[in-house]
């Protein structure tokens, strides 16, 4: 895996993520550090987003190890550390399972961040927990109404209920079902 990083061609990096992740049965937590440098030798959403949900979520497991890792990666400078904190429970949470309240912990302070792929991750998570835990998003938007960017906003009360949509102030049905509807000529 660190020749094929070292080579710097993406679709050398897609191959060994590809066997990182058939292979996840073999990573433990003390392969996380190594994964980490991964994530800081990608150059975008791609390679991070994979790693971090299909690679690093296996070898983590969950329990104090994760929530402390989780933590400090939050804080970390890197932003794909930070979207990798993030993420690392995503299939877990949009399956209802993982620990939402650790998510909520680490999102809210990050709410402020102009940095686009934070604002996509927490709202892409928000989504994804929607679906099976409706309730809990809504009630972390409605507590951080006002420092939720739009594109968080959006994302996550994307499938929200219209009843809890009506709650935080946006339109019971969103423009984009709307448009949909209306090219399905419904």
């Amino acid at each position: 895996m660190d020749a094929l990083y070292a080579t710097g061609y993406h679709d050398l990096h897609s191959a060994g993520i590809a066997v990182l992740e058939l292979r996840a049965d073999l990573l433990r937590p003390r392969d996380v550090p190594w994964l980490i440098g991964l994530v800081r030798a990608s150059p975008g959403w791609a390679h991070v987003d994979w790693l971090a949900t299909s690679v690093i979520a296996s070898a983590l497991g969950d329990g104090p190890d994760l929530r402390r890792r989780v933590r400090a990666w939050a804080r970390d400078r890197d932003v794909w550390v930070r979207r990798t904190a993030l993420l690392v429970q995503h299939d877990a949470l949009r399956r209802g399972e993982g620990d939402f309240a650790l998510f909520a912990e680490i999102a809210a302070p990050m709410l402020g961040e102009r940095e686009f792929w934070i604002r996509k991750a927490i709202g892409w998570v928000l989504r994804e927990v929607s679906k099976k835990r409706p309730a809990l998003v809504r009630d972390f938007l409605r507590e951080h109404r006002e420092r939720v960017s739009g594109l968080t906003l959006s994302e996550g009360a994307k499938y929200l209920p219209a009843a809890m949509r009506r709650e935080l102030g946006l339109a019971a049905v969103p423009a984009w079902r709307r448009r949909e509807e209306a090219r399905a000529g419904g």
